[in-house]
């Protein structure tokens, strides 16, 4: 495609927009890269992953890839040797773990979201990587003491030394011919070592290595001589413990760096799904679609009922106006193949020519459009756009020559399957050579086939446009009442230009504004009145259109709504005949009770004629539920009769209205509208009006239980911080983050101990809690409490 025009139409900031869809960086990068194709098979596929990706987020509005990384940079380091960072190892773990969910996720949609299936099954799942990283660092970043039985025990004997240290350090601390020369009875460290403070007047009653002076002198931190071997021992373990998670994380690492071109491909391939996803959420946003692509003639089969080589688009928006756009219908291609569009100023002209442009950009590059799913768009080879002003000094480019130089490269590159886009063509110019200009570069391009959409104000234009076969007038309508733009384009008639209308409406003075017209030429004003009185005249004619579509609407909605009522009212007739037969069936059913024990008296008095008789009355029942008049009626056009539309079948579940019980169908009679059921082991026949259908349960299913797991802190916090020995740099960021995770663990009081000393650290820890958000007041600790030396926090 043509880079000038893409600039030119503002395709970069669609592409800009389209980012913003996206969910991690390397579907961003695409994003930012695509470009319009002129493959048509590559344009429909593209299209189709489009609609599916439109699908799967209507099936599932919160569908997401996952948390995704781009880990390609890190997992090619790895290939060529380097050890990862925990956190880089993280990452690819989480990545490799979204990747194998997308995959399944998408699996289990795989007959309903083909397109996307295809790409998902190249993902490759590498289970074994995923879990050695998760065996071995925690989601902290922390390695596991499961990460290798060396690492374990290492970890281990640091405790235990750890232990036997402190214990020695703290049984210095109670020696009472310590106490004295003891500024805090409390073991810290610096610099890695383990120290005790001791007051700066008696430093040299404590034989040991000085590692640090407090801020203010009066306290040195000394590592005693008995403890300097233990504290070594802890160092050495230490280095030891960091080699081996050295080793473990380069072992990782290389099992990373092994998987390169799997886990490459796989990111890529996340990357062209969240893509498609990315078009889909903008075409919700957007409220767009994806169009029909055409093809032009000679490339391919075409449908009978489509012409090969159209613009059709319907109710199109221009992208960037958001919901300020005036919809757009304009069809070019079958009847002509150059549209000149006129109009009054500031009325559209040129938001037009950009909607037509932009639009088949973004259907070449596989995006939903904003526009009715009716439109279509053909596969252009080359979209060319001359739209605006460039004036350039340096290169001593007037707007004239601007113009020029791109109608000239438009010329250089343009087929019979391009898109041309002119604006304001002849401008800048003498008008009557700009005029005579503006026609021999349009019969250029009809000679060429080539499909064409120009502006104009020239009044000559409209003539040829007219009286040229193969161009077409269209023109943006003027409302002759407001003197206002209305943004609609009409195909078939031109439109004045309106400029003294325009002025008039932005504030020029009306004595200019009645000159102007006093100048005009006559032919001229009767030409501009001529055209208003056509458009005035079509807009008419496309009101009474409207206004008849609108009452043929109107009929077919009232014809409906008379069959509904006619057919409700049949279904009623056919209930009320029914409910009757079954009452007649009942008093049938007790006269036949009657009638028996007639029967049986009459037996015992062996009288034959009484016996007669009462057959004959037996018999008058069931021939009179024979008439006609007990019969169902029959619809006169289909010869069916009229059911109920929830009929009922064997095996539904029915409800006995006398006795409130639930039964099975098993048969239904059609002739006697009787049915038969089964209720527990019984079988009942009955008439239709005794039972009513049960909904069945299938479709209300109990929405499932998914409970929240919450992981507990293996070190729960306790109710007190000990900051003595701290530094004073160091006070705000420990209070801080113990603040935290005290109101985390629910915490409702605690205890600060900062000790006597100097007051420093207790005046650093009250004017911290004064102003802290998670602190509600504080005091100074009672007596049992620890006195002065202890602050007291409610949170």
């Amino acid at each position: 495609m043509d880079d000038k025009s893409l600039e030119i139409l503002e395709f970069p900031r669609i592409r800009e927009i389209l980012a913003g869809f996206t969910e991690f960086s390397a579907s961003h990068e695409l994003a930012l890269e695509i470009q319009p194709l002129s493959d048509y098979e590559q344009i429909s596929l593209l299209l189709r992953q489009s609609a599916e990706a439109r699908r799967l987020l209507s099936l599932e509005p919160g569908f997401s890839i996952g948390t995704v990384f781009d880990i390609r940079e890190a997992v090619a380091l790895a290939a060529r040797g380097k050890i990862l960072e925990p956190q880089t190892l993280i990452e690819i773990r989480q990545t490799v773990a979204a990747m194998r969910q997308l995959r399944s996720t998408l699996g289990k949609l795989s007959e309903r979201l083909p397109l996307l299936w295809n790409i998902a099954d190249g993902i490759v799942e590498i289970h074994r990587l995923e879990r050695d990283i998760a065996k071995c660092i925690a989601p902290t970043g922390e390695l596991l003491d499961s990460a290798s039985p060396t690492l374990a025990a290492v970890r281990q004997q640091w405790k235990e030394v750890h232990q036997q240290l402190l214990q020695s350090l703290e049984a210095i601390i109670r020696s009472p011919k310590r106490r004295r020369i003891i500024q805090e009875p409390f073991v810290t460290e610096r610099e890695g070592r383990h120290v005790i403070p001791i007051k700066a007047e008696f430093r040299s009653q404590m034989k040991g290595i000085i590692h640090s002076v407090s801020n203010t002198g009066d306290t040195i931190f000394i590592e005693p001589w008995a403890a300097v071997q233990q504290g070594n021992t802890l160092r050495e373990l230490a280095m030891e413990e960091a080699r081996e998670i050295e080793r473990i994380l380069r072992d990782l690492s290389a099992t990373v760096g092994i998987h390169q071109a799997e886990l490459c491909h796989s990111t890529a391939l996340v990357a062209e799904l969240d893509l498609a996803l990315a078009k889909a959420r903008y075409a919700v946003k957007a409220r767009a679609s994806e169009p029909t692509l055409t093809i032009f003639s000679g490339e391919g089969e075409v449908a009978a009922d489509e012409q090969p080589g159209i613009i059709r688009l319907v109710e199109a928006r221009h992208p960037l106006l958001a919901g300020k756009a005036v919809p757009l219908n304009v069809e070019i291609g079958r009847d002509f193949s150059t549209l000149v569009i006129t109009g009054p100023n500031t009325g559209g002209k040129t938001v037009a020519l950009k909607t037509i442009g932009l639009l088949s950009l973004m259907t070449q590059a596989g995006m939903p459009i904003p526009a009715a799913e009716e439109s279509r768009l053909p596969v252009f080879d080359g979209i060319f756009a001359d739209i605006g002003d460039e004036q350039s000094i340096e290169q001593t480019l007037s707007s004239f020559s601007w113009h020029i130089s791109n109608i000239m490269r438009i010329i250089n590159g343009v087929t019979e399957r391009s898109l041309v886009l002119l604006d304001e063509l002849g401008t800048n110019t003498d008008p009557a050579e700009g005029s005579a200009l503006a026609r021999s570069i349009l019969l250029y391009f009809l000679s060429r086939e080539t499909m064409t959409v120009a502006t104009t104000h020239f009044s000559d234009l409209k003539v040829f446009a007219h009286t040229t076969p193969g161009l077409q007038n269209a023109s943006l309508d003027f409302n002759p009442v407001t003197l206002a733009p209305t943004y609609h384009l009409t195909i078939g008639v031109p439109s004045a230009s309106n400029a003294l209308a325009t002025a008039s409406r932005l504030g020029l003075p009306i004595k200019i504004i009645n000159d102007a017209k006093g100048m005009l030429s006559k032919g001229a004003q009767e030409m501009e009145t001529m055209i208003a009185d056509l458009v005035s005249g079509k807009q008419a004619v496309e009101t009474t259109r409207r206004d008849l579509e609108r009452k043929r609407i109107e009929a077919e909605q009232r014809n409906t709504e008379l069959e509904t009522r006619l057919r409700l009212l049949k279904i009623e007739e056919r209930k009320v005949i029914q409910e009757t037969r079954d009452k007649v069936t009942r008093e049938a059913a007790e006269l036949q009770k009657e009638i028996r024990r007639a029967v049986s008296e009459l037996r015992k008095e062996k009288s034959e004629l009484a016996l007669e008789q009462a057959r004959k009355v037996l018999a008058a029942v069931p021939e009179r539920l024979k008439s006609e008049i007990w019969q169902p009626k029959v619809d006169a056009e289909t010869d069916e009769e009229l059911i109920d539309e929830s009929s009922i079948f064997v095996g539904d579940t029915v409800r006995l209205k006398e006795v409130d019980l639930q039964a099975t169908v098993l048969s239904v009679s059609q002739e006697t509208r009787q049915i038969e059921v089964r209720a527990g082991l019984t079988k009942l026949r009955l008439g239709l009006d005794a039972i009513e259908k049960v909904a069945s349960p299938h479709g209300n299913t109990a929405p499932k239980f998914i409970p929240v797991r919450r992981q507990l802190s293996d070190h729960p916090v306790r109710a007190e911080l000990d900051l003595r020995g701290k530094r004073a740099e160091e006070i705000e960021w420990l209070l801080d983050s113990y603040l935290n995770n005290a109101s985390l663990a629910n915490l409702s009081e605690v205890r600060i101990i900062h000790g006597f000393g100097t007051g420093t650290v207790r005046n650093i820890v009250r004017e911290l809690l004064a102003s802290h958000p998670l602190s509600k007041s504080f005091r100074p600790g009672e007596k049992g409490e620890g006195g002065d030396g202890v602050t007291v926090v409610k949170l």
